[in-house]
């Protein structure tokens, strides 16, 4: 495991995280000695690229914000262009926790991609009403295309293998919720194999949630919305010898 962690990139996006980008950064260099971890600043108007080099983490600052899929666009290129085989996903608001990075890495032996699942039987992490529902629609949809069981489907929590990095480096999506379900659909229909494993998700410890009530319906809407346009657009063909079968 010491040589994978030697060869994974953590990317974290960042928008306004000040208050918490720094702590996680320590946590991360704390809990996995060895890893690289870059922190995208995307667009912020706070002193998050500040605080996070200052933590010791390498910073990409954007000039204006892109969203999480932008963000980790730039992650992905990053680590193509820099020889990381394994990227992971870790949210710079301290709700994922980095010593199930572990876990999620060991899972990238038989996959190319892993999902960290909230709804997996660790934890008490509950959604409900509208975003809920979504969650559980996407959950059946994909599962579907990626042959498997998954249940957090939008769940930023993940890790991506040498397959899915080069692909993700010239594909992935930045649209609203591109970066979690579009981007799914993506390394399904390019033969990718799709894996979860349950994590416990902790509360935020800085910043402003993304979601809350209110956005709840639209969320509904808008999942679809991406869910639909994600199974419209080309299927991407891996180069030769990449594919999986």
């Amino acid at each position: 495991m010491q040589s994978r962690l030697l060869s994974t990139l953590i990317v974290m996006p960042a928008w306004n995280e000040e208050e918490s980008v720094a702590d996680v950064v320590a946590e991360v260099f704390r809990s996995l000695p060895g890893v690289h971890c870059l922190v995208v600043d995307d667009g912020s108007t706070d002193r998050t690229a500040v605080v996070a080099r200052a933590a010791g983490a390498t910073v990409a600052t954007l000039a204006v914000n892109l969203g999480v899929g932008g963000a980790m666009r730039v992650g992905f290129r990053y680590a193509l262009e820099n020889g990381f085989d394994y990227v992971v996903q870790v949210d710079s608001d301290g709700q994922h926790d980095p010593q199930s990075v572990i876990s999620l890495l060991q899972a990238l032996d038989d996959a190319d991609v892993v999902l960290g699942a909230r709804f997996a039987g660790a934890g008490s992490y509950r959604v409900t009403g509208p975003r809920r529902w979504a969650m559980v629609a996407l959950a059946g949809v994909i599962s579907r295309l990626a042959h498997t069981t998954l249940t957090d489907t939008t769940s930023g929590f993940r890790a991506s293998g040498p397959r899915a990095v080069r692909l993700f480096a010239a594909h992935y999506p930045a649209e609203y919720l591109g970066d979690t379900i579009e981007s799914l659909v993506i390394a399904a229909r390019a033969g990718c194999v799709i894996r979860q494993v349950p994590v416990v998700m902790r509360e935020r410890s800085g910043g402003v949630p993304s979601h809350d009530p209110v956005k709840a319906a639209i969320y509904l809407g808008r999942a679809g919305m991406a869910l639909l346009l994600a199974l419209m657009r080309p299927r991407i063909v891996l180069a030769r010898g990449e594919a999986t079968s």
